[in-house]
């Protein structure tokens, strides 16, 4: 997406990707259940997925529009953070000691993230950082809609269909508002969007939702943490984004706090055996 930002601004790449995701699940939800499929009173909280949804894409679409994508991927990915604290007001889910802990460890490192190179960071990449934190914010609550919300009973694509339909709609009337809508088509353009719509969005999601069903979900929890660690190293190797010593030791800290609140039910679940088709 920063790659050809230029060309395609990251809103307007979002918004063409999941088009192409909701044209496939929602074909997929039509075929499977008819004209009955959104009659089992998971609209409401579906439709609150999706918006939440496109409103973490259309952080991330603006945060890198500021910021570096290295920036971008760490700061997104707290979002487990959020969760947990939208969660803790449950009864079933306050947190304990230990991960209260966690959280103040992941914090620590946000702080120590934004500080970035040594100095004062400036405005423009100080936003990004921002709207990337943003971000993972929605991301967080929009869990927690899908932990809590009678969308959690739905079948994989249709929950996905919710995501992705509701983010065609959002990012394409947010770019629309933005004056964001200018497309030049070049091969690396084309390229990236085949990409971003057919492995990102479609198979991607397929992919894992195939690994929960087949493998421990604490071994898949504890894997995703590698995610911002792919992004810093790929921003780095493909876009030459700067890797500050304190926004490394930043991000080792929020990856360590995310671990640390997860511990618990990643211990629990490391128990259980792997549920199979």
């Amino acid at each position: 997406m920063k790659a050809v930002a230029a060309d395609v601004a990251p809103t307007m790449q979002l918004a063409i990707r999941f088009c192409g995701a909701a044209i496939f699940f929602g074909v997929w939800v039509f075929v499977r259940e008819g004209g009955a499929a959104f009659a089992d009173g998971t609209l409401g909280s579906g439709v609150l997925l999706g918006s939440l949804f496109s409103l973490e894409f259309i952080f991330v679409g603006e945060a890198l529009a500021h910021t570096t994508a290295a920036h971008t991927i760490v700061f997104l990915y707290a979002a487990p953070i959020f969760t947990a604290l939208g969660l803790q007001f449950l009864p079933e889910e306050h947190l304990r000691p230990v991960q209260w802990a966690g959280i103040s460890v992941a914090f620590l490192g946000i702080v120590v993230a934004f500080l970035g190179r040594p100095g004062r960071p400036s405005s423009q990449t100080a936003a990004g950082d921002l709207l990337a934190l943003l971000g993972g914010v929605s991301w967080g609550l929009s869990n927690v809609v899908l932990r809590r919300g009678r969308v959690g009973t739905c079948t994989t694509q249709k929950t996905v269909f919710y995501q992705v339909g509701m983010a065609a709609v959002l990012l394409l009337a947010f770019a629309a508002r933005t004056g964001e809508t200018r497309v030049v088509l070049s091969p690396a353009v084309v390229l990236g969007l085949l990409f971003q719509t057919a492995i990102i969005s479609i198979a991607s999601y397929l992919a894992w939702f195939w690994l929960l069903r087949q493998y421990l979900t604490s071994r898949l929890m504890l894997l995703s943490l590698l995610t911002p660690i792919f992004g810093v190293a790929l921003g780095a190797l493909l876009l030459g984004d700067p890797i500050e010593l304190r926004f490394a030791f930043g991000t080792l800290l929020v990856l360590a706090g995310i671990l640390i609140v997860n511990a618990r039910q990643i211990l629990r679940r490391s128990s259980e055996p792997a549920a199979t088709f």
